[in-house]
C-alpha cells in the first residue's frame, strides 16, 4: 500500500487560520484551549495537512499541560525531528515526515516505563479519527491497534 502524504497547494488552503499558523508558519496554540487535549476516545491523529497517520491514543497520555502528548508516534518514521532555537532556547521540533507541517515539540519528561519522551503536540496540526471509522476513512490497517470487531471488518483494506 503506497500513499503520497505530501503538502498540496489545495490541502494548505483548506486549512482554518489556526491550523495554517501552527502548521505552516510553525506557531504554537493555547494550553487546554485546544480540541484534543483531554479527549480519551480510541482512534489515530492524522496530519491535518497530509492525513498521514502521525500518533495513537494507546500512546496518549495525560501530561498536565494542556496539550495532547504522546509516548512515540504510530510509525517512527512518521515524524521527523529537528533543533529549534526559537525562544532563546534549544527544544526538539516534531514535524510530519510527509508534508512537513509543524506538529509541536519532542522533551524528555515523558513515562519512563514508555520510553521517557513526550510528543507534545498542537491539535490544530492533527485530525482524529475515532476508531469505528478507521475502515471507513482509508485507515483499516489501523484497527487492530484496538479493538477485534472492527479488525476483521478492516483487514482486507490493509
Amino acid at each position: 500500500m503506497s500513499n503520497d502524504y505530501g503538502r498540496t497547494p489545495e490541502a494548505v488552503s483548506a486549512l482554518t487560520n489556526l491550523q495554517y499558523e501552527v502548521t505552516q508558519q510553525d506557531a504554537t496554540e493555547p494550553p487546554f484551549r485546544n480540541a484534543y487535549w483531554n479527549t480519551h476516545d480510541d482512534g489515530i491523529y492524522v496530519d491535518v495537512v497530509s492525513g498521514e497517520p502521525l500518533f495513537s491514543s494507546t500512546d496518549k497520555f495525560d501530561s498536565g499541560t494542556g496539550w495532547p502528548s504522546f509516548t512515540k508516534p504510530i510509525d517512527a518514521d512518521a515524524v521527523t525531528t529537528r533543533t529549534d532555537r526559537k525562544l532563546f532556547m534549544k527544544r526538539t521540533e516534531a514535524r510530519s515526515a510527509g508534508a512537513d507541517s509543524h506538529l509541536g515539540h519532542v522533551f524528555d519528561d515523558g513515562p519512563r516505563d514508555a520510553g521517557g519522551l513526550r510528543y507534545c503536540m498542537n491539535s490544530a496540526a492533527l485530525r482524529f479519527i475515532p476508531a469505528d471509522r478507521l475502515a471507513e476513512e482509508g485507515y483499516g490497517r489501523y484497527s487492530r491497534l484496538f479493538d477485534t470487531t472492527t479488525a476483521h471488518t478492516s483487514e482486507e483494506q490493509s
